[in-house]
């Protein structure tokens, strides 16, 4: 199954916000063995969300969903899942106890007693209002959950919460995929050379280890750097093996000059 990951808000987009999903999902999937397919950015436009989450969740694939489920008027998500499924919202029983026992833990940490009938206590509990259906999403930070839908789930934009929500859906859903599909990456810098030279030996390389991939960053260099090219191939690991020998025999046959890749010491 392809992996998603959905982040929403006109913060972002705008760069009030600097997005620290993308990297952290890459991250969580990564020391699981899983690895990311796509990632789409949105502003908080309701008919652009609805559209989007119809789409993809028509595809079947894993999502992640980021942001836009709180209880503000530029909050709709949760409205946005519930258009995309063609289903109401419904307040879920045990997201509103949980949303109510974070109401009182704050009245009890502040000296005062509940008042789960003010207008704003009973605001609060549209945050368990999610797509009539939906199972919830443990919160561990303030207890107000995220919601699942199918395999489309959705969490706040707050990293400290975001983080460890994605973290137990993947643990508590999807361990069957762990580290199922093994994989292996090696790369070297060559120094010297053009993309359009080393075309053909990439697409012969492609089509003798299929399904192997082979990539090519060019690198323009800068004062402490010289221009280059990452040149490499990814994939089960044993064949990755066998075809990066390969290729490093051809660029030595072909005089090129290569060394070998060693992450973070280039850009």
């Amino acid at each position: 199954m392809a992996i998603g990951l959905i982040i929403i808000g006109d913060e972002i987009l705008s760069g009030k916000r600097r997005d620290q999903h993308f990297p952290k999902v890459l991250e969580l999937l990564a020391e699981r063995g899983l690895k990311l397919d796509w990632a789409e950015y949105l502003g908080d436009d309701p008919a652009r969300i609805s559209a989007t989450l119809k789409r993809t969740m028509a595809s079947g694939d894993i999502v992640f969903s980021c942001g836009g489920i709180g209880a503000t008027p530029d909050d709709h998500t949760r409205q946005c899942a519930a258009t995309a499924l063609g289903v109401p919202l419904a307040l879920h029983p045990q997201g509103r106890l949980n949303i109510e026992e974070r109401i009182a833990d704050m009245a009890r940490e502040a000296g005062k007693e509940a008042d789960l009938g003010s207008p704003e206590n009973l605001h609060r509990l549209k945050m368990a209002e999610f797509p009539e259906g939906a199972s919830l999403i443990p919160n561990a930070y303030n207890k107000i959950a995220g919601f699942t839908v199918g395999t489309h789930h959705f969490v706040p934009g707050f990293p400290v919460m975001a983080w460890p929500m994605i973290a137990w859906v993947l643990d508590n859903c999807y361990r069957d995929l762990f580290n199922r599909d093994p994989h292996s990456e090696q790369s070297v810098l060559v120094y010297g050379s053009m993309e359009s030279t080393l075309n053909p030996m990439m697409e012969a390389l492609e089509a003798r280890f299929a399904p192997v991939k082979v990539f090519s960053l060019p690198s323009v260099g800068d004062a402490v750097t010289r221009g280059h090219i990452e040149l490499g191939v990814k994939g089960e690991p044993a064949l990755t093996a066998t075809a990066f020998a390969d290729m490093c025999a051809q660029l030595a046959a072909m005089g090129i000059e290569f060394a070998p890749y060693e992450a973070g010491t280039v850009s």
